[in-house]
């Protein structure tokens, strides 16, 4: 096919990469040990069909639903009962994050999320998408200075490249490249080091046991946190702690129950939070698009042609979005192949019964989206390539439970909007002028800790397209952005 045929229908057969499937039921030291180095490989082909499982690992009930009613059920209709996330991501995230939104719940959690959604609602899209595009911007014409072939990882550069965004957009200030490098890096060691399974929890040990942090974790911390207060720190010395900017609105911010402003600590793991949600989760994503691109060249010739029959050279902008329907339907295919979270844990606070099934408090309920977008009873041909799905017409996804990249319910993320938008500038941008290719004899191998990412390198090579003239820009955009569930 080629880049001339915009309207051509580009189906591929492109099975990408996933872990290994056991065949045999594992027992529970197989489990914590597999666990350990990877969430996804605990899954075995049975998996992918059932719709209820209800399982014993140590002395916790482990409960998974597989199936859109009965995700519902746990995450929208029940979701009191499962507001809070699971023992092993609380005690994996709290040391950067601390009692942030990601991890909080009950009034903590209500209170902060009224501060923090209203900063990246989809209303806010308007002000944010141009910084978006510029900053994506700068990062293309630096590399089409490159020699052609030029090798980058990718998984850090998207990494550097959506600090940076994340930075500009929502704090109102530029990070800078050792900046961006360091928070990058930061994160990246800390998922090495702190995502494992959490056996103490499993073993009935209470939360309020402390649960051992080794000298990486707290070195990947300290990092992470030293930027994170360079940034607040400079904001508050300019005075432009007061914009509208997070930080901003944090300072100003009051506990409802004591009317006393956040902590500093409290600022900061607000600040650490949207950092993990606004950049390393999107930073993976676009990873796995252009690795999914540089193996699918029908996907990607269809994804050139779109983009410059919409945009004719000219940067993108917010009003484009809805006319790069292809270009959302190969990220929202790589979102469902490769979730960001493909594993959504919470705790029962209250017995419950699902399925006729008795949950007693303190369960851990799952939803997996790794499971759920991969199952054969709701997706034709699951484990393919296939953005075609993701057009009007297809009959896919067969229910908005069925598809929870970004999660479901009231703990919904509050940054989707935000997320897709991000991303889908990035595409367009990048892919404007450049293409990618898989480094030869680099294997792929998707690895999940706290965030589903492809290994702890992409390396690929940089190749030039031909730019078009610019045409004439967009008109105003619309009032809302088009995000994942439309």
């Amino acid at each position: 096919m080629s880049e001339a045929e915009p309207d051509a229908i580009a189906v591929t057969d492109y099975i990408p990469p996933f872990p290994p499937r056991p065949a045999a039921q594992l027992s529970a030291l197989q489990v914590i040990r597999r666990a350990r180095r990877n969430f996804l490989e605990i899954f075995g082909e049975r998996a992918f069909d059932f719709q209820l499982s209800v399982t014993q690992l140590l002395r916790r009930r482990i409960v998974i639903c597989n199936h859109p009613e009965l995700v519902q059920y746990a995450f929208s209709t029940k979701n009191a009962s499962f507001e809070r996330k699971s023992p092993q991501m609380r005690h994996a995230l709290e040391p950067v994050a601390g009692d942030g939104l990601i991890i909080s719940d009950g009034t903590t959690w209500r209170s902060r999320r009224k501060v923090v959604a209203p900063i990246i609602h989809v209303s806010r899209m308007r002000d944010f998408a141009p910084v978006m595009a510029r900053t994506a911007v700068e990062t293309r014409e630096r590399w089409t200075s490159l020699s052609p072939g030029t090798e980058l990882d990718m998984l850090g550069e998207m990494a550097e490249l959506t600090a940076e965004i994340i930075t500009r957009t929502v704090f109102g200030s530029e990070l800078g490249p050792a900046d961006a490098r360091e928070v990058a890096e930061g994160f990246s060691d800390y998922q090495r080091a702190v995502g494992r399974m959490d056996v103490l929890s499993l073993m009935g040990v209470p939360d309020w046991f402390p649960r051992p942090h080794s000298l990486r974790v707290k070195r990947a911390t300290r990092r992470i946190h030293a930027v994170l207060d360079r940034i607040i720190d400079g904001l508050v010395a300019r005075g432009t702690a007061q914009n509208g900017s997070i930080v901003g609105r944090l300072l100003e911010a009051r506990d409802e129950e004591t009317g006393r402003p956040l902590s500093r600590e409290a600022i900061r793991n607000e600040a650490a939070v949207m950092f993990l949600a606004g950049h390393e989760t999107t930073a993976n994503t676009l990873s796995f698009v252009w690795f999914l691109l540089s193996q699918a060249p029908e996907v990607e010739a269809r994804l050139h042609a779109e983009i410059d029959s919409v945009l004719g050279g000219r940067e993108p902008a917010l009003a484009d979005l809805p006319k790069l329907a292809w270009t959302r339907a190969v990220l929202e295919e790589t979102l469902r192949l490769y979730p960001s979270i493909p594993l959504l844990a919470r705790e029962t606070l209250e017995e419950e019964t699902i399925r006729e099934r008795r949950v007693p408090k303190g369960s851990i309920v799952m939803v997996v989206p790794w499971l759920l977008h991969r199952h054969r009873q709701l997706w034709t041909d699951p484990d393919h390539f296939k953005p075609e799905r993701f057009l009007p017409g297809s009959g896919e996804p067969v229910s908005k439970f069925a598809y929870i990249p970004f999660s479901i319910g009231p703990r919904i993320c509050a940054g989707m909007s935000f997320g897709v938008t991000e991303a889908m500038l990035c595409i367009a941008v990048l892919a404007q002028r450049l293409r990618f290719r898989l480094k030869a004899g680099h294997v792929v191998e998707p690895v999940c800790r706290l965030t589903l990412r492809p290994g702890d390198h992409l390396p690929m090579h940089v190749e030039q397209r031909e730019a078009l003239v610019p045409a004439e820009p967009p008109p105003e955009a619309p009032a809302a952005c088009p995000h994942i569930h439309g």
